[in-house]
């Protein structure tokens, strides 16, 4: 047991230090907010206990707005076949792209999350605004949570691991409530590098406001360009069924490509590389490759391993939006320790 804590807290080192070379943020994170962060490490190691029975891990209750906001995504895609149009599912395709693959996959997950590219702060704005409107909560909650899932993959500690069950990893995990002082704590320690952007603080306070404005949006064009009954498809394709793809592509990465699928590296969790989820989330599904090369932007290192959001990376760096790309694991290695070195200068 001694040793599964030892590599978390190697795992959780290694993404601090992550989160202090971005060189998207316009100061590196204080010490003050490291040792801040350090001091939380009880609250939340206490509040991610998971006892064996899923009614005791809802000790502290339901989230119910969680609870709520889920349902009603699911609800709304149910009038899908009252609604249907074609334009309606092109609707849904192209947002399904631009929310989950460029907002989550690259955005939150490769830009936010792990640093594997650099750009400019506008369109780091933009794209974490993009994975805003994924139905999966703000940048700020999603990189806190994902971080974490990384410093203690599979163990105590993860969030979402299938140990304690494949629908808890696949989206239970998102029910038990916890208090504010669990939230202050978490973002403290796994997101600090974030806290410091006005904007995504802003995304964090206004998520849902969001979402009313843009089914309005998508109302108003269906029906000026078209009639009401183009107007409400556009509503349910283009938030509640697009939505719904994304929200289950994605939490499949957290739930199959834990339980099924081959292993390209030895890793101390139970990563996996999954076709099929690859090929639904753009690229995430080589789960086992981006576990063993964190920092790369690169998930899928064979040849039929296809990457779209790896693809769309190269694209923005040919087209000077990009640079500082982690192409190969010596780039993360070598990424990595230089940021190791830059938090042992400010802590000396």
């Amino acid at each position: 047991m001694s040793d599964t804590f030892e590599q978390a807290n190697h795992h959780d080192g290694l993404l601090m230090a992550a989160v202090k070379a971005s060189a998207t943020t316009t100061a590196e994170v204080a010490g003050d907010e490291i040792a801040c962060a350090r001091e939380d490490r009880g609250l939340l190691d206490a509040a991610s206990h998971l006892p064996a029975k899923f009614r005791d891990r809802l000790r502290n209750g339901v989230d119910w707005r969680v609870v709520g906001w889920l349902g009603f995504i699911h609800l709304g895609a149910l009038a899908a076949p009252f609604y249907f149009t074609w334009k309606g599912v092109l609707l849904a395709l192209v947002l399904g792209w631009l929310t989950g693959g460029v907002g989550i996959c690259l955005g939150y997950h490769r830009l936010l999350t792990h640093s594997s590219f650099t750009t400019f702060r506008p369109i780091r704005w933009i794209i974490a605004f993009l994975g805003n409107m994924a139905g999966q909560g703000s940048p700020l909650m999603w990189v806190a949570m994902h971080r974490r899932h990384h410093a203690y993959s599979d163990h105590e500690g993860d969030p979402h691991s299938p140990k304690h069950g494949a629908w808890w990893s696949h989206m239970l995990w998102l029910m038990p409530t916890f208090d504010a002082k669990y939230y202050e704590a978490l973002f403290r320690r796994y997101a600090p590098d974030l806290l410091r952007d006005p904007f995504i603080r802003l995304l964090d306070k206004t998520f849902v406001i969001w979402y009313l404005a843009f089914g309005l949006a998508l109302f108003v064009v269906g029906y000026a360009f078209w009639d009401v009954r183009t107007g409400c498809s556009f509503v349910v394709y283009g938030m509640f069924v697009r939505m719904v793809y994304v929200l289950h592509s994605t939490w499949f990465v957290n739930s199959a490509s834990h339980i099924w699928g081959y292993r390209n590296y030895p890793t101390k969790d139970n990563s996996r590389n999954l076709w099929w989820v690859g090929l639904l989330t753009y690229g995430e599904g080589w789960h086992n490759n981006h576990h063993a090369f964190q920092r790369m932007a690169r998930h899928g290192h064979r040849w039929w391993e296809i990457d779209l959001t790896y693809w769309s990376i190269c694209l923005m760096e040919k087209l000077g939006l990009a640079w500082n790309v982690v192409h190969t694991a010596h780039g993360a290695r070598t990424r990595r320790r230089k940021a190791r070195r830059r938090v042992a200068r400010r802590q000396g």
